[in-house]
């Protein structure tokens, strides 16, 4: 297994997420805690040391069965990771409540990893509102030993996470974001690593795989790896990648079978780093797997001054594309959480004056209705 140095502490590379366990009948719900079980004794033994979970994984059953799973093991042999639920701002009121109730469930005395959880356009006005107290509560934790590092997870742009850093910055000791070969660019998970590099804040990787996308790879793309590297199959390959980023001290993966929890310890046993021939050959795959999923929009802003209900066009497209590549999810409806009604794509007219000045001549109303039918709006 390789390690990374985190302060004074050794992480495993990988770490076991908690959010795909294994299921019963494909109820998400219902959690089968022997197959689970089995799979954090086999991680233990391997040496994956580094175990997530959240309030909100599996209906809340997941941070219950880490902790019945972990609690099997001397607490010092492990480090737990936990989140404060901001995803849902019912909850942002109630964080002195959610953290003694986790504390319960995982039959812990503290954490050893905590974070604000999803820090994006939805949520990031009420994370930074001194009358939840959420910030000075969990720094508090953090000085009675109840936490003993303080970090964020970040679904959102890198202006949220810049707005956040600018708050909370200096307090912060480790990020979680959603990082790939595809989202390098697509995400602007590059720009988000070095904003976090200014800070001097390593990175944490949520969604090395893209929920299982990047492992599905077209045939002509899987013979262009082959041709490089044989034996690696496509998981490895995105594995391979994030361990030629240096910022990255922890990918997590979620393992639902002992079959891929071995696979991926197999590929965490050496670290086999990509060439920067092979980093260019993934890349250009990612470029060609968008081209034919996303509209080539370059945010230009033409159409903006163009558009007479002021819609942000760029940023509506943007959210498009990702959910036309991902197939849904929950990215873009999240962020459209936090844009005003008459901003809305079905707030739209289709009068096409933003199509007259579009050097990408991309069809906007189109694509505006189509957004909003998906959006069921």
């Amino acid at each position: 297994m390789i390690y990374k140095d985190f302060q004074d502490i050794k992480l495993s590379s990988l770490g076991l997420g908690a959010m795909r366990l294994p299921v019963i009948d494909g109820d998400d719900s219902r959690i089968d805690e022997e197959a689970s079980m089995e799979m954090v004794a086999y991680a233990m033994e391997q040496g994956i040391n580094y175990y997530d979970t959240a309030w909100g994984y599996h209906s809340g059953n997941s941070e219950l069965v880490m902790g019945k799973a972990l609690g099997r093991y001397p607490r010092e042999s492990y480090y737990l990771a936990t989140k404060f639920p901001g995803y849902d701002l019912a909850n942002m009121d109630k964080v002195e409540e959610i953290f003694e109730k986790q504390l319960e469930k995982c039959g812990v005395e503290y954490f050893d990893f905590y974070l604000f959880h999803n820090v994006c356009e939805m949520n990031i006005d009420a994370y930074l509102d001194e009358k939840y107290g959420i910030f000075p509560y969990l720094m508090k934790q953090k000085e009675n030993g109840r936490i003993r590092h303080l970090g964020f997870s970040a679904h959102g742009s890198y202006d949220v996470m810049k707005r956040f850093l600018d708050a909370y910055g200096e307090q912060m000791e480790f990020c979680q974001i959603q990082l790939n070969w595809m989202d390098w660019n697509f995400q602007n998970a590059k720009e988000k690593v070095e904003l976090l590099k200014e800070h001097g804040i390593p990175v944490w990787v949520m969604e090395p795989l893209r929920g299982g996308r990047l492992t599905s790879l077209s045939e002509e793309h899987t013979q262009k790896l082959k041709e490089l590297r044989e034996e690696e199959s496509a998981a490895a390959w995105a594995f391979r990648f994030l361990q030629a980023i240096p910022e990255v001290k922890v990918v997590l993966s979620g393992m639902s079978n002992m079959e891929q929890l071995k696979e991926n310890i197999h590929t965490f046993s050496e670290d086999q780093s990509l060439t920067e021939k092979e980093m260019e050959a993934l890349l250009g795959i990612a470029g060609e797997m968008l081209e034919k999923n996303i509209l080539p929009c370059t945010a230009c802003h033409y159409c903006v001054s163009h558009c007479p209900k002021g819609l942000n066009i760029p940023e509506l497209l943007e959210l498009y594309n990702e959910d036309r590549f991902t197939g849904g999810g929950f990215i873009a409806p999240m962020a459209l959480m936090a844009v005003p009604d008459e901003k809305q794509p079905n707030a739209c007219i289709g009068c096409r004056s933003c199509e007259a000045v579009c050097p990408q001549q991309i069809k906007i109303s189109e694509a505006m209705s189509d957004f909003a039918k998906k959006m069921g709006k």
